[in-house]
C-alpha cells in the first residue's frame, strides 16, 4: 500500500464516486479505480460496495478510513518538517 492508494481511498470515500474523486485529485477515473483495486488486493478485502449511484464503504472500509486519514496527515507533516519538496538527495 502506498500514499497514492490511500489518497484515492480517502477521496473516493469522501466523494462517494470514482469520477469525482479522480477529478479532485487530478487523475483519470481509471487511475483511481486501479489504485482502489491495488489497495483492496493488498489488504485482501473489499473497501467499497459498488452501486449504480457510486460507491459506499464496506464495514472494512469504514474501519480503515480514520487510519488512512491519519496516515496521510502524518505523511504531510513529515514532508513539511523535512522540506521534502526540495530536499537534498542522500549520497549513496
Amino acid at each position: 500500500m502506498n500514499e497514492r492508494e490511500l489518497q484515492a481511498f480517502v477521496a473516493v470515500a469522501r466523494h462517494g464516486r470514482m469520477d469525482l474523486a479522480a477529478r479532485s485529485l487530478g487523475y483519470s477515473q481509471p487511475a483511481i479505480s486501479y489504485q482502489i483495486k491495488c489497495l483492496e488486493q493488498a489488504l485482501n478485502t473489499r473497501l467499497f460496495a459498488r452501486t449504480c449511484a457510486g460507491v459506499t464503504l464496506t464495514h472494512a472500509g469504514a474501519v480503515m478510513l480514520p487510519s488512512a486519514q491519519a496516515v496521510l496527515v502524518l505523511m504531510d507533516g513529515i514532508k513539511g518538517a523535512t522540506g521534502s519538496a526540495g530536499a537534498t538527495p542522500i549520497a549513496a
